[in-house]
């Protein structure tokens, strides 16, 4: 590996292979590299199973994970440390039970990129007097050839690509974040460190919100805010009662499975209003929407004019594939017109838009029509 040439980097090492050959890469660039690994922990005032799975099956801030990645850096010869983040974790998870609670679908893993990630790790790098900031995920920074500004852009592996959860990232920010792995897929990721020896090669990658090992998202609302949870009716798109539901916290827009009421034909949640207690179930042709508005607007690209009709692709879910349509900012609110009817977009996620692999911009969704 050969010594630094190209600044200095703190690379957020989870414990995964990602991660794990993200730090290798940069070490052989000629980077100065030093590991950090995000302790997440247990927020003040959370239940220890509200948090990280201790068996490190399935989160992506345990113990074994800890291990991993301190194991990783060892092996690269590069310094490691552990910085505390639990008490700002509380935060996102504060986040996710508010956003239940008010009848919208939480995406915990962008808010943590945005707060965590790209947020107090990146004051921790200025800090440190670190140049950059590098992760593991599957998305590449570009450079605007009118500007000359560095831009978020798709992944190679389309299958992997995690540009929609970086969408948040502020723009400053970009101008010192890494993406080594971007140019990769994930067969290339797993043989490069399988020859390198590192002990994450084989590791399974993390599938559940970390601080819900169990997938039981309204049994963590019921704890953290049981006065909230209460019995309410199934109505059908009239508002004519079709049973009892133990909570609107425990669906979420477009749900068929476990709402344990037979109807005679396939059933999804269509609505959720949480001001009178009752879930709205419709059919597929039910979720269908052409338009949506969304807040909190964050605009990665220069060429994004606002109070301009721009024609782009956007995706309203992490595994869903851009979808062609117009969009405009207006007001600090992004309005997108969809070409055709998308089914399920859900308030509490993501509109992300993309002109091919450049992400343009990206906010929350708040209102459908």
């Amino acid at each position: 590996m050969s010594q630094r040439r190209k600044g200095k980097v703190v690379v957020a090492m989870s414990g995964g292979v990602d991660s794990s050959v993200a730090a290798a890469l940069l070490l052989r660039e000629g980077y100065e590299v030093m590991g950090v690994f995000m302790r997440l922990g247990t927020p003040p005032g959370v239940e220890s199973a509200d948090t990280c799975d201790p068996r490190g099956h399935r989160g992506c801030c345990s113990v074994r994970d800890a291990d991993d990645a301190r194991k990783v850096a060892g092996l690269l010869g590069i310094p490691f440390y552990v910085a505390n983040f639990q008490e700002d974790f509380g935060r996102v998870i504060d986040y996710f039970v508010s956003e239940y609670n008010a009848g919208r679908t939480p995406n915990p893993c962008v808010r943590c990129n945005d707060w965590l990630k790209f947020g107090k790790l990146s004051s921790y790098a200025k800090a440190v007097g670190a140049d950059y900031v590098a992760s593991g995920h599957y998305a590449r920074i570009g450079i605007d050839q009118a500007t000359g500004k560095r831009v978020l852009r798709r992944g190679i592996d389309v299958r992997k690509d995690q540009s929609y959860v970086l969408f948040g990232i502020a723009a400053e920010h970009l101008q010192h974040t890494l993406f080594p792995i971007g140019e990769l897929e994930k067969p290339q990721v797993r043989a490069i460190a399988e020859e390198l020896n590192l002990p994450t090669f084989n590791k399974p990658d993390s599938q559940e919100i970390c601080f819900v090992p169990d997938g039981d998202y309204a049994a963590l609302v019921r704890r953290r805010s049981p006065e909230t949870v209460r019995p309410g009716e199934f109505v059908d798109p009239t508002g004519r009662p079709l049973g009892k539901h133990p909570g609107y916290q425990n669906f979420t827009i477009g749900q068929r499975k476990g709402l344990r009421i037979a109807l005679g034909a396939r059933t999804y949640v269509t609505d959720i209003d949480p001001a009178t207690n009752q879930v709205t179930l419709g059919t597929k042709s039910d979720l269908m929407r052409r338009t949506l508005i969304a807040d909190q607007v964050n605009i990665t690209h220069p060429s994004v004019v606002p109070d301009t009709d721009i024609r782009c692709q956007v995706k309203v879910r992490y595994n869903q594939q851009p979808q062609p349509a117009t969009m405009r900012i207006t007001d600090g609110k992004l309005h997108v017109t969809f070409d055709e009817p998308i089914s399920a977009i859900t308030p509490g996620q993501a509109a992300v838009a993309y002109d091919g692999d450049n992400l343009l911009c990206g906010g929350w969704i708040q209102k459908v029509m």
